[in-house]
Formats: C-alpha cells, sequence, structure tokens
C-alpha cells in the first residue's frame, strides 16, 4: 500500500512554478535517454529534463562522436514536491541495474545504467537506495554511483524526442523490450511500464 501512495503522489500535478532557490538537480543514466526523459517527465515536481552526454572525457559530446560518454538525462526537479530519494525509487524502477552490458535492445557501453551524483548528500542516498534493493532481484545490482562531471547536452533532435514522434518513439519503446522487462524484473513495483 505504501508504494501506491508513493506512486500515486509522484504521478499529482504539479501546481506552481518552482522559485529558483527550490530546484535542485539529479543525473541518471538509464539506457536510451529518450524513455529516461519520457519516465521522468511524469513525475510530479519535475520542472525539465534534458538529454546529453556523460561520464568521458571528450569534449563538446555529441551522438555521432561521444567516445565513453554515456546517454543520461539531467533533471530539475522542486525538492519541495519531490524528493532525490523519491527520484532513485523511480529511477531504480524504471531500468534494469543488474545488466551491465547496456539496457534492453540497446547495447554496448553507451546505454548502461549509473547514477551521478552531484554531492555527497547524494552519493549518500544512492548507495543507500541500492543497498536497499540489492537483495530483491535475484542478481547483483551492476549500476555505479560516481560523481557527476560534465554534462553535454544532445542535440535538440534528441531533447523531448517521445513528444515530437510519438509514433516512432512508442514503436522504438516497444520494439524493444523494455516495459516488458521491467515488469518481468520489478513486478508489481514496476513504474510506469506499459504507460506508452
Amino acid at each position: 500500500m505504501k508504494r501506491l501512495a508513493l506512486i500515486a503522489a509522484l504521478l499529482s500535478p504539479f501546481a506552481g512554478t518552482a522559485q529558483a532557490e527550490e530546484l535542485q538537480t539529479a543525473i541518471f543514466a538509464g539506457g536510451c535517454f529518450w524513455c529516461v526523459e519520457s519516465d521522468f517527465d511524469k513525475v510530479a515536481g519535475v520542472v525539465e529534463t534534458v538529454s546529453g552526454y556523460t561520464g568521458g572525457e571528450l569534449q563538446n559530446a555529441t551522438y555521432r562522436n561521444h567516445g565513453q560518454h554515456i546517454e543520461a538525462v539531467r533533471i530539475t526537479f522542486d525538492a519541495d514536491v519531490v524528493s532525490y530519494d523519491q527520484l532513485l525509487y523511480v529511477f531504480w524502477r524504471t531500468v534494469d541495474p543488474t545488466d551491465a552490458g547496456g539496457q534492453f535492445c540497446d547495447r554496448g557501453h553507451t546505454y548502461i545504467t549509473r547514477i551521478f551524483a552531484l554531492d555527497d548528500a547524494q552519493a549518500q542516498s544512492a548507495r543507500a537506495s541500492k543497498s536497499a534493493i540489492g537483495g530483491s532481484l535475484g542478481s547483483p545490482v551492476v549500476t555505479e554511483i560516481v560523481a557527476a562531471t560534465d554534462f553535454w547536452e544532445a542535440e535538440r533532435y534528441h531533447q523531448n524526442y517521445y513528444q515530437k514522434n510519438p509514433q516512432r518513439y512508442n514503436y522504438y519503446r516497444n520494439g524493444c523490450g523494455r516495459d516488458d522487462q521491467i515488469v518481468a524484473l520489478w513486478g508489481d513495483e514496476a513504474v510506469f511500464a506499459n504507460d506508452h
């Protein structure tokens, strides 16, 4: 019951505009950034999501030239509406954190899961949440928690792709099997699966 109340709270309409001092940032990599953006845009209190590349050494990373960067999403959120811990709850339950080779049909380093902590408090929260889910999935959680580095915004056509190209996006997401695999892994705890 607690889980259902949390999900209902996360989905409640976001009222008002947050003041700048209330806004915080989280950065998560969960495979295809189109899907991560789509999922987090549904969370009450999320003000903005931006797809991009991070975690590598290359300057000015792009889709065609991203080196060892990973696809990630920078999430701006109103901490008075949604906490970082609640965002972590959503993150874990919208990815397969046991897959070290990518996510769903997207394979390779670019598509691995990772949490980029912006400060010690985020790192501590992320480690605690990882530990909390560690024994429940039947396989080790391989998602790394690292300090955030430079974040390069993805090209304009990648931003809000799911809104600009809903038919193509849904075809991709369904064809990739993302939601089916999340439900198979998380069961009733899966967040947003099959909402697309």
